[in-house]
């Protein structure tokens, strides 16, 4: 899809820019797949706010989009739609049966086009199988951590990781953060990359845009009162005051690794990602 620059006909238009909606399907989803999707705020069950930045936003449904294997061995294409929910655009598939379903959108995936899913899959774009049936090199995306959960990584637009090996039932896989990682070669995975992969090339233009997002606005804790931040307080531009910077709840922060050491999976790990 291509990015739109919006003509400057306003202070509040110049420099917005989106990506082509032409090839979305025009028609809306079934509501069977469709439920409500209630707004969280940043804030716990107490009414604190844990999580700064978040709040308002435009209406929008969730999508009940299927991340594990597919119902049947193949399914049709019978749209593309938008999702409000994330970043990559989604895949309204139908079975022989008749029964309608959501899958991540690859990046070669058209209306019309057959999906499978299987043992004995060809690998195309879009399909889904285990690692141990696809070729070294090959990219990845929508990938499972343990057979049988449902994709986990490589979800979001233009995302995919390649396969770098396969020894026995063990496959090791390079993440775009550069991580490198051993995963089960029965884990399914999906072949290609996400689709809608300019999304990141989009300007959003306007501070209304990033509010119909749910995003509030950003401030720094340096300009806080020092109740509210440890980098709050002082006189004028004065330092933070402090030799590294904190978390507002006081945690070392930019750069500090927050990944428990005891965990299980640590020894799956073969090259952790550069900071």
């Amino acid at each position: 899809m291509a990015i739109k620059k919006i003509k400057p006909v306003g202070n509040g238009r110049r420099g917005t820019s989106y990506v082509d909606f032409s090839e979305l399907s025009k028609v809306a989803g079934p509501k069977s797949l469709r439920s409500i999707l209630t707004k969280k705020a940043g804030r716990n069950n107490s009414g604190k706010i844990t999580l700064s930045h978040r709040g308002g936003g435009s209406k929008r449904f969730y999508r009940l989009v299927n991340f594990g294997q597919l119902a049947e061995a193949d399914a049709k294409v019978v749209a593309i739609e938008y999702d409000p929910n994330r970043s990559a655009n989604i895949a309204l598939i139908e079975y022989k049966s008749g029964v309608q379903d959501y899958v991540l959108a690859s990046d070669k995936t058209k209306v019309g086009t057959i999906l499978e899913c299987g043992q004995n899959t060809a690998v195309k774009s879009g399909n889904r199988m285990p690692m141990k049936n696809i070729p070294v090199g090959t990219s990845v995306h929508n990938i499972e951590l343990l057979p049988g959960q449902g994709g986990k990584l490589c979800r979001s637009a233009g995302n995919s990781a390649t396969l770098l090996s396969i020894d026995g039932d063990i496959a090791q896989i390079k993440l775009p953060s550069s991580e490198v990682r051993r995963v089960s070669a029965l884990c399914f995975v999906s072949v290609g990359s996400v689709g809608n992969s300019d999304k990141m090339n989009i300007s959003i233009g306007k501070a209304g845009r990033t509010r119909h997002m749910g995003i509030r606005p950003t401030v720094r804790g340096k300009a806080k009162n020092v109740v509210d931040h440890p980098h709050g307080g002082g006189e004028g531009g004065t330092s933070i005051g402090m030799p590294h910077p904190k978390t507002p709840w006081g945690m070392p922060a930019l750069g500090y690794r927050t990944r428990n050491k005891k965990k299980k999976s640590k020894s799956m790990i073969i090259k952790r990602r550069s900071v």
